[in-house]
Order: structure tokens, then C-alpha cells, then sequence
């Protein structure tokens, strides 16, 4: 058999890819490979569960207006689906008065990107968050949660409502474009397509040199490790709970979030990682450290985000050290509120010259392509991502 469409991997974008391509032409055959025996088994079952608002992204950029219309489609397939999620709101809090002009800027920018967002005086900021303390903070009432594995199988359920195969267990050990189709060599069978979309986050990179394309990045993951505070104090805030962001990284803070199940989570930090799949503390992968380890863009990265880096290393092995990041805005926590959890981890692209790529990278053939950074909050944006890729696919 040769299928209309092959998507490689079964991730949030893998499915939501697949499903745009089959609104676009009903009635084709499609096939997704997930390498794991279950969906949802790396990022996109691992992330903070936070439907975005979009605020941090310059304004008319193409991350801002994808976070905008995702976060509103999301909410609307959630309505369709009957999967649960909450409009809690995000308070941005500035803690120190350095904090304030940025801020400030993000507040300008808030409005620039049509969000609906208030600023929130210091003594304002007990009487809506009594544990919370600030300066000066920024109150966006449209950011929500969500559990997103229920987004990923409703997605799923779409998907094979249509005619699509998920097949588990499956991947892909060999990639050959030639003439009509692609094959995907699994063990044991080969999968022809006529076109084939690669999703493979931690992968990624790897899947693309598979089937012959020239790379000039490599995905270096980022553990975000975090802590769920004991029952007894998941009410600490109702909010989602945000420290203003550092200038120069890609990453949010340590920040409190509610679960969708009233547990309450506190991180993440972004502790380079050793094993792309490892998550246990202390994982270490000798093939993914060795190929890391190669790359001349990650010492340059390295040496570019040295003091970060060592602070989030701190971070990592004293918890004394990552509750403080949080006391700053929640002072009323202590280390017996912290609880292990299990950590996510990040695909990050990384050019040669050691740049965190923070835009989407595709790569693609004449009947390839390959999603190769899909930037964050990749979740959040997942529909009109399947959108953007399905219109790049066919055209």
C-alpha cells in the first residue's frame, strides 16, 4: 500500500498536522509512526498543562499572532470535546524595582498584541493573591490550563474517526525519497507515502540526517525540572503565578502554576540535559552527550549563557537554592512544601554559531518535510501550526 500521507511522530504537532492535512483533503489515506507503544510520552506529556495568552512575543511576529490564534482555538476544541480547562488568569509579578520597566514594556506589549491584560499596583497585587508579593505586576485573566494528553487524544480519536492509522512501536530506521513516494524502513516492514511530514521533537534533528538532509543544528535538550507543593498548600494562589523574564533567555522563570487537577507545580527551571529521553535526575546518555558534546554551536552556547547556566545548575542540586527563586513573589513557602515531580525536557534547537533558535526551522524536499524547531509554546499554537505545516505540505 502507498499512503497519501506519513507523519512521523505522534506528539500534539504530529496529530494536530495530521488532522490539517486531512481537512484539507478528505478521504486521503494517512499513516502516523510514534516510536513509543503510547501517545503523549515526551513533551507533550510533560509541559506546565498552560494554555498561553501570547504576551511575551513582539508584537506582529509570527509566534504572536500563532499563540493568539491557538490559545482561542484551543479553548474551542476543549468545548467540543468536553475536556476540562480553566481560565485562571496570569499574574506577571515584578519583584525588584529593576523588574519594573520591563514590565512596564510588556504591558506596551500586551496591548500591541491585542491582549486583554491590567496593571496591577503593589498593594493591589495581596488583595487578588494574599500569599503573593510585589512591586508591580500584570494581571492577564485569559490565560487558562489544560491537561493537553486529553487535547492529544481527542486529537487521536479525530484522526482515526477518519480513516488515519496510528501505529505504535514504530520507528523508522531508514528514510529514502525516490521517485513517486517515500519509504520509511521499519523493522520488519517498509512504509510507502507519497508525501511525508516529519514531527519528531527530541528526535528531530536525527530524523532528518535519517533521510539525507544537511544539517547545521542539533536539538541540545533542556531539563525543566519541577516540584508539586504538598496538598495542603496547593490553594497558596489561584492564579498562575510568573516572574518577570530575564533579558536575553528563552525561557519563562521559575514560575507557580495549577494543575487542571488542583495540584499546584513549581518550576520549571532549565537545567542542560545529558540524555534527551532521560528523567530521572542525573540521566545521562553517552550517544546524546558524545554528539552534544561534538557540536562547535553547543560550547558556543555554553560560553555565551555561562552565569545563567551555573545558576541553574545551583538550582538544580540545592532546593534550598530553587525555593528562593520562588520566595521572591511567594515568600510564605518552605522547603517541606516541595514535593519531586517528574521533569520535562525540551527540545532546543541550536545553530552552529551557537544561537538558541527561537523560530520555527523546517526543512523539506519535494515530498518532505521536516519540522525541525518548532518553537514554544508549541502546545498552546498546535492548531495553527497544523495548519501552517498541512498549507506548506500541499501547497
Amino acid at each position: 500500500m502507498i499512503w497519501d500521507f506519513c507523519v512521523i511522530g505522534g506528539g500534539i504537532v504530529g496529530l494536530a498536522t495530521a488532522r490539517a492535512l486531512l481537512a484539507r483533503q478528505p478521504g486521503a489515506s494517512l499513516i502516523v509512526l510514534e516510536k513509543e507503544p503510547e501517545l503523549g510520552r515526551h513533551q507533550t506529556g510533560h509541559n506546565s498543562g498552560v494554555i498561553h495568552s501570547g504576551i511575551y512575543y513582539q508584537p506582529g511576529s509570527f509566534k504572536a499572532r500563532l499563540c493568539r490564534e491557538g490559545a482561542a482555538r484551543t479553548k474551542e476544541f476543549c468545548q467540543q470535546h468536553a475536556i476540562p480547562y480553566d481560565e485562571r488568569g496570569k499574574l506577571i509579578v515584578a519583584t525588584r524595582e529593576d523588574e519594573v520597566p520591563r514590565l512596564d514594556a510588556l504591558f506596551a506589549r500586551a496591548g500591541e498584541n491585542g491582549i486583554r491584560a491590567e496593571l496591577v499596583a503593589g498593594p493591589q497585587i495581596a488583595e487578588r493573591e494574599p500569599a503573593i508579593a510585589g512591586r508591580k505586576a500584570i494581571w492577564v485573566p485569559e490565560a487558562a490550563i489544560v491537561d493537553y494528553k486529553r487535547v492529544l487524544a481527542a486529537l487521536a480519536d479525530e484522526i482515526i474517526a477518519q480513516g488515519a492509522e496510528i501505529r505504535y512501536g514504530a520507528a523508522p530506521v531508514g528514510i529514502v525519497e525516490q521517485g513517486a513516494w517515500v519509504e520509511a524502513a521499519l523493522a520488519g516492514e517498509t512504509v510507502r507515502a507519497r508525501r511525508l511530514v516529519a514531527c519528531a521533537g527530541l528526535q528531530s534533528d536525527r530524523v532528518a540526517t535519517m533521510a539525507g538532509l544537511a544539517i547545521h543544528h542539533r536539538i541540545v535538550p533542556f531539563r525543566g525540572e519541577y516540584w508539586r507543593l504538598r496538598p495542603e498548600r496547593s490553594d497558596v494562589a489561584r492564579a498562575m503565578i510568573y516572574p518577570v523574564p530575564e533579558p536575553g533567555l528563552p525561557f519563562l522563570g521559575v514560575h507557580l502554576t495549577p494543575l487542571i487537577d488542583g495540584a499546584m507545580t513549581l518550576g520549571p527551571n532549565a537545567m542542560l540535559g545529558f540524555a534527551r529521553e532521560g528523567y530521572p535526575k542525573f540521566s545521562v546518555s553517552l550517544r546524546d552527550t558524545a554528539e552534544m558534546l561534538g557540536f562547535p554551536g553547543f560550547w558556543r552556547v555554553i560560553g555565551q549563557n555561562l552565569r545563567p547556566g551555573l545558576t541553574e545548575i545551583g538550582n538544580s542540586l540545592f532546593k534550598r537554592r530553587y525555593l528562593e527563586e520562588c520566595r521572591r513573589y511567594c515568600p510564605s513557602l518552605v522547603l517541606d512544601d516541595l514535593l519531586p515531580m517528574a521533569p520535562g525536557i525540551r527540545a532546543q534547537a541550536v545553530g552552529a554559531k551557537g544561537e538558541l533558535v527561537q523560530d520555527f526551522l523546517f526543512l523539506d524536499t519535494a515530498r518532505m518535510l521536516h519540522v525541525c524547531n518548532a518553537p514554544s509554546p508549541a502546545a498552546t499554537s498546535a492548531l495553527p501550526i497544523g495548519d501552517l505545516i498541512a498549507g506548506r505540505v500541499i501547497g
